[in-house]
């Protein structure tokens, strides 16, 4: 059984959604979007999704509360991550992208061994099922415009700003904004 609870943010109301090992769902509630997530959530668990309490939900809420402070830039929950062999490399890759800085899909694909897989890392972005902690987000265009991100760019440039403002080492912009 996955486990799911609504997430107040200042991006709006996440829905999480969590197993006996971690946390598996982190997504805005945008309509289709999130139709589209928990399908696939089913579909990739093969278990029925409900609205209850986990033991990773608090955890979860204080750390994004520390997070959107600019008080937390790594999370330490326990994550569950179904997908392909090419989708967890992707989304491992994700994690390399440290708190404050951006890469570019070529830069990822790169990263896990395929300079010319840049439409298939965009893909397995987008099929990324755990928002924020999964920093999706920081994965821009190579010319630094914001490109796809499943919450919406509003959300991304937000995200992305907010970090630069919190990072240690603060850098000249590095995206071109909308």
């Amino acid at each position: 059984m996955i486990l799911s609870k609504e997430i107040q943010s200042p991006l709006g109301i996440l829905l999480a959604g969590a197993v006996e090992e971690g946390i598996c769902l982190l997504e805005f509630t945008e309509k289709e979007r999130l139709e589209l997530q928990l399908s696939r959530l089913k579909k990739v668990f093969g278990e029925d999704i409900q609205p209850g309490e986990s033991r990773f939900f608090h955890q979860l809420e204080e750390q994004l509360k520390e997070y959107f402070e600019g008080k937390r830039k790594e999370f330490d929950i326990p994550l569950v991550v179904l997908g392909t062999d090419f989708q967890k490399k992707a989304w491992e890759a994700l994690h390399s992208v440290v708190y404050g800085k951006t890469n570019s899909y070529e830069a990822q694909a790169i990263r896990i061994g395929d300079k010319n897989a840049v439409r298939a890392v965009a893909k397995a972005n987008g099929e990324n099922r755990i928002a924020i902690l999964i920093p999706c987000h920081r994965i821009i265009g190579k010319t630094g415009d914001l490109t796809g991100y499943g919450g919406g760019l509003w959300r991304k440039k937000f995200l992305l700003e907010l970090e630069q403002k919190y990072s240690d080492s603060p850098t000249l912009p590095f995206f071109r904004g909308e």
